[in-house]
């Protein structure tokens, strides 16, 4: 005999199988919290093994107020700071865009890593490939961090100005933060 078809029997249904599906989500879960965390910071150790040079002793993460900024790192050479580790974020196209950008106490940027991102594949999504024009021009810059259509000196990807501006203002904020720890003023 098939079940009859009311509103108590549909609820129950229904019921029984968000119950069976949470408790799958929560198993699944539980599974892959630790592999999750433990390939997060693999990833951020590595980001900033890649934005700063090599040497030195490296600081624990130390929490910042600016805007943007959620931690650095300091390198330190003979006791004195030789370069830094940003984490910085802005709101790319497609949602957040979180960068590791390493910054040398004058202000110039050693290097840039994408930790995460949202933007368009092809288009956006072009601001994570090394080699590129886009990420190679800030390696050793110190110029006017804007792209140059806002009359900075950052060449911005093609049919991609948000997210170029984007990353650009992450690396900006990286750089202010660094000089304002430096005792220098960040520029406007």
């Amino acid at each position: 005999m098939a079940a009859q078809s009311n509103l108590r029997n549909m609820v129950l249904c229904l019921t029984g199988v968000c119950l069976v599906c949470a408790g799958l989500l929560g198993a699944v879960n539980a599974i892959t919290k630790d592999i999750i965390a433990e390939t997060a910071h693999k990833n951020l150790v590595a980001s900033i093994a890649a934005v700063l040079p090599e040497g030195g002793e490296l600081s624990e993460s130390q929490a910042s107020e600016a805007v943007g900024i959620g931690e650095y790192y300091v390198l330190s050479k003979d006791g004195a700071p030789a370069a830094y580790a940003v984490k910085s974020t802005t709101n790319g196209f497609g949602g957040a865009l979180t960068l590791m950008v390493g910054v040398l106490p004058d202000g110039t940027v050693y290097n840039t890593s994408v930790l995460e991102h949202t933007e368009t594949p092809g288009l956006g999504a072009k601001c994570t490939e090394e080699k590129s024009h886009f990420r190679t021009q800030f390696k050793g810059f110190s110029g006017i961090l804007k792209v140059t259509k806002d009359g900075g000196e950052i060449d911005a990807i093609t049919a991609s100005t948000i997210t170029s501006r984007a990353f650009t203002l992450a690396v900006k904020q990286a750089v202010d933060l660094v000089k304002s720890l430096n005792g220098g003023q960040c520029d406007e």
